[in-house]
């Protein structure tokens, strides 16, 4: 399974709660303070990012390879 990551980034206020509950190092607090993605293809889609994101910031596409 792949997934796309989508960040609204105005609705990011860089809490980094995404960063601590990634079990794979996806994601990572920029110079300017806001979410990114560093390592999209480690994502696994398990969508913890997601869940826990206070501001509804961001968004995991799960896509089924065929």
């Amino acid at each position: 399974m792949s997934s796309e990551i989508s960040i609204k980034m105005p609705r990011c206020k860089g809490c980094g709660i995404c960063v601590a509950f990634c079990p794979k190092s996806v994601l990572a607090v920029d110079e300017l303070g806001k979410v990114k993605v560093v390592n999209a293809n480690d994502c696994i889609a398990c969508g913890q990012c997601e869940l826990r994101c206070p501001d509804y910031a961001i968004f995991v596409d799960k896509k089924v390879e065929a």
